[in-house]
């Protein structure tokens, strides 16, 4: 496991650090993961249900992730602090797979814990979800 994390660049919302994490695409390392991202949301400030939905929704988008994953490689997960709010990325290698699909139950769980959800194909090889969460934001009823 390896971690980054970028010289601390000030927004016009204060705060902007971006924090990468690397580690083996197995499941056995995301509780690193849900640690990780706890911390980092309690460094803005996020409220204690914020920060659980935060730690589930990144479970459930590395669990999707991980089902495509080539063995033997890593799973990144990039995490970027903005004053309000968190945008985390995690981002697996694969062959040939298909983003998830958005009707099914582990994307609306996504879709209901995060502001955001996002999944991204930029090459045949790479497969990512991009989570959104801001602080204070009131969820749908």
């Amino acid at each position: 496991m390896t971690e980054h994390t970028e010289a601390p660049a000030v927004d016009a919302g204060g705060i902007r650090d971006v924090v990468s994490v690397r580690l083996p695409a197995v499941s056995a390392y995301l509780s690193v993961l849900r640690t990780a991202t706890a911390g980092l949301a309690a460094r803005l400030d996020f409220t204690l249900d914020e920060i659980e939905d935060l730690r589930i929704a990144v479970d459930e988008a590395c669990a999707m992730l991980l089902t495509q994953a080539v063995p033997g490689t890593d799973l990144t997960a990039e995490f970027e602090l903005t004053g309000q709010d968190m945008v985390v990325r995690v981002e697996v290698s694969t062959v040939g797979s298909s983003p998830p699909k958005r009707d099914e139950f582990a994307w609306m769980v996504l879709t209901a814990l995060a502001d955001d959800v996002d999944a991204v194909t930029d090459s045949p090889d790479r497969m990512a979800i991009v989570l959104r969460k801001r602080r204070g934001a009131a969820r749908p009823a």
